[in-house]
């Protein structure tokens, strides 16, 4: 496709702020270490306080991250009427 090195390194920015942030530097932790508290929950474990302070600490912001999007991923409510009632 011809994109150019540069831009297949580039680390992930929403370019909002107008300086070098990425979106990692925002969130606090790497996409992989989010992707890593996503399949731990997969799996269904839960928090572990044997876990190094890193692991906790990353949880921790999935956790939170997590509640506060969940408006964004629970479909609202809607009345779904039925066929055979419409005109």
């Amino acid at each position: 496709m011809g994109v150019t090195q540069e831009i297949i390194d580039a680390k992930p920015t929403d370019g909002l702020f107008g300086d070098a942030r990425t979106d990692e530097d925002q969130i606090g932790a790497t996409y992989n270490q989010l992707e890593w508290v996503m399949k731990q929950k997969e799996a269904g474990k839960e928090f572990d306080d044997r876990w190094s302070d890193e692991e906790k600490r990353v949880w921790k912001i999935y956790e939170q991250r997590n509640q506060a999007n969940q408006h964004k991923m629970i479909e609202i409510p809607r009345c779904i009427i039925p066929s055979d009632l419409k005109g």
